[in-house]
């Protein structure tokens, strides 16, 4: 019944009224209705009830009852049992700022020591405070895959020793490096057999001589002589085994237990690269060479600093290599070739702490890849959980920026060196473990600083101590006084075991009936000298005063009682601390509705009982992030750019910049293709200026916006410009009208000129018919001369 007070929904203010209505019929609260007959049964019930152990307390009172109760109704404050949770930090260190030099001061977490007391059902809350100090040491192991298909890659790594310490040394002063190889378990069928010439050199047959089969092997120590890596690389040569799988697990696990070996310092991050261009062997895989013997996870590596038991043991499995990563301290990094790299990103999935990055073919970029990988991990900060015992429930609130409380989560990302983020924690006592004292740890995933947290389970009263067995008290020695009551022995009743079962006396048979007609003990138990002895059940627990309670008959959802998330109290649900309704089916949890943009249900619907319910129309999928007729993710991602990198925009003047995008922003000249799932993206801001920004989500959900420094801004008029342009364009107009003019005179001229010749060349003259003409001499004609006929 107690679960319904302490939560906040409509539904269970009901619950919380129909307890009272309960206590006014039955004169009980939820201290006195659980009938609990033993102080250990009474803290049990609720953290609010006390025991009385006065001897005669007052006659029909219960002895189990809330504080101020027993009080009011005579007990004497010493004779109440009342533990109470606590809380004492015990070890409080400061939070460090730097790391250089000897980091063995140097704190990341606090505190750093706990003890809390806890009664049943009772929960303490505290704060955990992680900061990545700054130049913090670093030692890194470079194990690679000496295949024969890294052989040009291998080449490429003799030079790249001295970038490698260059460049890491920008982000910390106290670089440490060492190097190891792998290459399978040198037996059948993962080595060449035969002919013998194949035993030695595994490459006969390709013109050119390889080292025979290793499985791993420990080359160089953790050192700050960079010189020594470069020249223990330049010594190793590849080999070559017969199928494609390598042996990269065997590797990993020994570089991480051999820590004598390998030199791994404690107040040091530990990163271990792993580079290969294949998939690799894990656990059963050695069954197919007669291996049954599973990996043990210890160190066999030898004085000749190979791996002793390769050819004995079978392959590690995933979940050691978490267990072995987590032991020491270690990010694994799985830099490896395109083609696997969606394998490694599923292995990276289930080893918390893991980074993936796309590997060239000839590992030119594995300098950046490392860069890249610890930048990641430095900007990351998640608690991990050691040892919890199972009747200890933790809950989580994360405090990563700008003090913003993101509720369930334990972790924070998108961190810069130096920042420090908080999370609070709830304790809360879900049961009573044999052993009342347990430890468990609390520790940033990668970081050697835990928070040790010792819990003593308040189960018992104080007064069990002084418990009296065989007391003249229970009627001559028939039970044991304990804490102010007798507890009877067998076949004993009665508040002074004076009745024996079997006993029969009308005046207390009524004591067990509620009123004179109803059924004695509810008809679930037999009254027996005045006390109702509850019948057992089938199907749990009866109790109460007239066997009116069990814990069975409460709500069920899907066919579980109470839904699987509580325990079934009298008729009501008693709700685990991440559960609540009254049937407990409805999730308080937040973080499961939490998108990868950092919003809850992705700004597009609402949490309801830890499941996402879409308010946006067209939105769906488990968190709401599919809508196809949503804004895309370049027009999201714009206010985080506005936010972030130019201080302005409406998530910035709401302060929630912090809490909604908390991508790493990247100022770059100019885009580059960066990944095929990269997006480009285009916009212009408030001044006009054409913003390009390009956004990135890698392998680990990780997501990057690569933002181009100068905007493409319209400039101003210049007047200069713009009076010669003016003058220009005059001047250019009348030269070009007389040209035009010159050009259409020209052309006139030129045809009447043709036309004149056309016409001239046309023109005929005839001077033998000019009718002005006259001779020199005239004739006449005499018309009287008839001529001479002579």
């Amino acid at each position: 019944m107690g679960i319904c007070i302490p939560q906040r929904s409509k539904q269970n203010w009901i619950c919380f009224l129909v307890l009272f209505i309960a206590t006014d019929v039955w004169g009980s609260n939820i201290c006195t209705s659980r009938g609990a007959s033993t102080c250990k049964q009474c803290l049990a019930v609720h953290p609010s009830c006390a025991w009385c152990f006065q001897e005669g307390f007052g006659k029909g009172l219960s002895r189990c009852d809330l504080r101020q109760d027993l009080l009011s109704a005579g007990c004497p404050s010493g004779q109440l049992e009342f533990p109470t949770s606590r809380l004492d930090v015990t070890e409080n260190r400061p939070l460090s700022g730097k790391g250089s030099g000897s980091s063995a001061d140097a704190t990341q977490i606090r505190p750093q020591r706990l003890h809390i007391t806890l009664r049943p059902d009772d929960s303490k809350r505290f704060t955990v405070k992680v900061r990545q100090v700054e130049d913090y040491p670093v030692d890194l192991y470079y194990l690679m895959d000496l295949s024969f298909s890294m052989k040009d890659d291998l080449a490429r790594l003799r030079t790249l020793g001295n970038d490698l310490a260059v460049r890491m040394g920008r982000m910390t002063s106290n670089l440490r490096m060492g190097f190891g190889a792998f290459v399978d378990k040198p037996l059948s069928p993962y080595m060449y057999i035969s002919p013998q010439a194949a035993v030695d050199n595994p490459c006969y047959g390709l013109q050119t001589t390889c080292l025979p089969q290793f499985g791993y092997k420990h080359v160089l120590s953790l050192t700050e002589k960079v010189s020594r890596f470069t020249e223990e690389v330049k010594k190793q040569s590849v080999s070559r085994n017969r199928d494609a799988p390598e042996g990269g697990f065997d590797a990993i696990v020994q570089a991480a237990v051999c820590k004598e070996k390998i030199g791994w310092r404690q107040g040091a991050s530990h990163l271990l690269v792993f580079t290969t261009d294949a998939k690799t062997h894990v656990a059963l895989d050695g069954r197919l060479a007669g291996l049954v013997q599973p990996n043990d996870g210890k160190c066999h590596v030898g004085k000749d600093n190979n791996y002793d038991m390769s050819t004995t043991l079978d392959y590690p499995s995933l979940a050691l290599i978490t267990e072995k990563m987590s032991e020491n301290n270690i990010n694994l990094i799985f830099a490896v070739t395109s083609p696997v790299v969606p394998l490694y990103q599923n292995y990276s999935e289930l080893i918390p702490g893991t980074t993936v990055g796309t590997l060239e073919n000839d590992s030119g970029n594995v300098i950046q890849l490392i860069l890249d990988a610890y930048a990641k991990i430095r900007s990351k900060v998640e608690l991990e959980l050691l040892g919890v015992p199972e009747e200890l429930s933790l809950s989580f609130n994360a405090t990563c920026l700008n003090g913003e409380v993101i509720p369930g989560l334990k972790s924070c990302s998108g961190l810069k060196i130096g920042d420090t983020v908080s999370f609070s924690v709830e304790a809360r006592a879900r049961g009573c473990p044999e052993e009342k004292r347990k430890t468990f740890t609390i520790k940033p995933l990668g970081f050697k600083d835990t928070l040790e947290i010792t819990v003593d389970f308040e189960c018992e009263c104080a007064c069990q101590a002084q418990a009296q067995p065989d007391s003249p008290e229970c009627n001559h020695g028939n039970g044991t006084y304990e804490c102010g009551i007798c507890l009877c022995h067998q076949g004993r009743l009665g508040p002074r075991c004076e009745c024996a079962e079997g006993h029969y006396s009308p005046t207390e048979q009524d004591n067990c009936s509620p009123a004179m007609d109803a059924p004695a003990c509810s008809r679930r138990g037999d009254c027996i000298c005045g006390q109702c002895v509850c019948h057992s059940s089938d199907f749990g627990k009866v109790w109460g005063k007239l066997c009116e309670c069990d814990d069975f008959n409460c709500l069920r959802y899907k066919g579980e009682l109470c839904s699987g998330h509580g325990a079934c109290s009298c008729g009501f649900c008693q709700c685990n601390s991440d559960w609540k309704g009254d049937n407990c089916n409805c999730s308080t949890r937040t973080d499961t509705c939490m998108s990868g943009l950092g919003l809850l249900c992705s700004g597009r619907g609402q949490c309801v009982c830890g499941s996402c319910e879409c308010t946006q129309p067209g939105a769906y999928g488990a968190t709401c992030d599919k809508c196809p007729t949503c804004p895309d993710a370049c027009t999201i991602k714009k206010e985080c750019v506005e936010c972030k990198h130019f201080k302005r925009g409406s998530l910035f003047e709401e302060d929630s910049c912090a809490r909604i995008c908390r991508d790493e922003i990247q100022l770059v000249e100019k885009l580059e293709f960066h990944d095929k799932n990269a997006v480009n993206c285009t916009y212009k801001d408030e001044n006009d200026c054409v913003e390009r920004f390009q956004y990135f989500e890698d392998a680990s959900g990780k997501s990057i916006l690569f933002v181009v420094k100068e905007p493409d801004c319209p400039k101003g008029p210049d007047i200069l410009v713009v009076l010669l342009s003016v003058a220009g364009a005059i001047l250019f107009l009348g030269l070009a009208g007389l040209l035009i003019w010159k050009l259409l005179v020209t052309i006139h001229d030129r045809r009447e000129f043709a036309k004149f010749e056309e016409e001239r060349s046309r023109a005929k003259w005839d001077t033998g018919h000019n009718p002005l003409y006259k001779g020199a001499t005239s004739t006449f004609t005499n018309v009287t001369y008839r001529g001479n006929k002579e």
